[in-house]
């Protein structure tokens, strides 16, 4: 039975689950179903989009599941203790993760075969055959994956991408209850990464924790020393996100390999912080980690001994110089995978519940306009149930 307690334990024994809804998915009732179904389950963390609306759906679905956790316990799912930590994510830049899709339909050959809303594993582009109906990518739900650009044959898919704006930030920190960030960043954008950090560093130590996303590449280590060296006079836990192969983990098993290797990567660099897989997430990546001892009690591991921690600060660059101990606030660098995020396997795990809950939406004629997952008991404990199947993966070790 998944026992989840502080999210924060669950991060420093090795147990942690994040869902990633998406940082440019605005979906609300998808957003607000994953978000409870997830609870139950027993997530650690919830990331979502920096919008009001969506903060606003997910803080709702957290009160829901708060009031259904005796219900979840009673039927073996065991959500009890505190509720996952509501993260919202940002960018220093241009970001696959913030950008949208977008077709200019009355270009498309009446003829075409439409690849791309096969392809889509959002069901983000739709297309009608009668004028006066819609047709298109549905913003909202698109997140970026970008699956859909190189398949169309007349190449008439195109992105449009997007920066979170520094004065925006504070604002949505203090006034909607967000517990953690995720900085997204890519090598060689220090300059701008710094001029956000300045943007939200005054409201930073009101956060329970700050992740820090950056794909691999050249320099990627050196780059991430660099950050510590900026962020580290300030009290949060910190994450480092291995972004391994952004948004793919629904296309099969393998792609969660380049997460792991990611992983590893910069476990051996020794930085101040836990790791976090990403990027490729799926039902393969909890075997992986145990059958190469990467999680906490499943052998020794590629770093050594998972169950001790690994020296800190060893390698570190800036002004400790190059040995050092860190200040109090940064915690034992574990020489273990702290935890998985979830992004596109998750949602699409739970995919067939979100379309079932919009025909009945679309069926429904009474008053109400919307159908809440809690308002249909045998979906909600299905998505839980499915839910669950992926978090007790990571929570089964402990």
């Amino acid at each position: 039975m998944t026992d989840h307690l502080n999210p924060l334990q669950s991060l420093k024994e090795g147990h942690w689950f994040k869902l990633i809804c998406g940082a440019s998915f605005q979906h609300l009732p998808a957003v607000r179903s994953l978000t409870l179904a997830y609870t139950l389950a027993g997530a650690d963390c919830i990331d979502v989009a920096a919008d009001p609306a969506v903060i606003a759906a997910v803080r709702e679905a957290l009160q829901v599941a708060a009031e259904l956790a005796q219900d979840a316990q009673a039927r073996g799912f065991g959500k009890k203790g505190k509720l996952p930590l509501l993260m919202v994510s940002l960018n220093d830049g241009e970001d696959p993760h913030f950008r949208k899709a977008k077709i200019n339909y009355t270009e498309c050959p009446p003829n075409c075969h439409r690849p791309c809303e096969k392809i889509c594993p959002a069901q983000a582009i739709k297309f009608s055959n009668k004028p006066e109906l819609f047709s298109g990518v549905i913003s909202e739900k698109c997140y970026g994956c970008g699956r859909c650009i190189p398949i169309c044959p007349y190449e008439k898919i195109y992105t449009n991408s997007y920066v979170i704006k520094p004065e925006a930030i504070a604002p949505l920190i203090l006034s909607t209850g967000v517990d953690a960030i995720e900085i997204h960043t890519q090598i060689g954008r220090l300059t701008e990464f710094q001029r956000l950090w300045q943007a939200i560093s005054p409201w930073v130590e009101q956060l329970q924790l700050v992740a820090i996303s950056c794909p691999d590449g050249e320099g990627m280590i050196d780059y991430l020393h660099t950050l510590y060296d900026a962020i580290a006079t300030h009290k949060f836990t910190l994450i480092w996100q291995t972004d391994g192969r952004p948004m793919s983990g629904d296309i099969g098993d393998g792609t969660t390999t380049a997460a792991v290797k990611l992983g590893q990567k910069v476990l051996a660099a020794n930085l101040p912080g836990y790791v976090q897989l990403a990027g490729g997430t799926n039902n393969y990546t909890v075997a992986k980690l145990k059958a190469m001892g990467l999680l906490r009690g499943w052998g020794d591991g590629a770093m050594g001994n998972s169950e001790s921690p690994r020296p800190q600060g060893v390698g570190i660059r800036g002004k400790w110089g190059e040995d050092f101990t860190p200040p109090p606030h940064h915690p034992t660098t574990p020489s273990y995978i702290s935890g998985v995020a979830y992004g596109s396997y998750a949602r699409v795990l739970l995919s067939p519940i979100l379309e079932e809950l919009e025909v009945r939406e679309v069926n429904d004629t009474s008053v109400k306009t919307t159908v809440r997952l809690e308002d249909e008991p045998e979906l909600l404990w299905q998505a839980v149930g499915l839910a669950h199947s992926l978090v007790s993966q990571l929570k089964s070790q402990q």
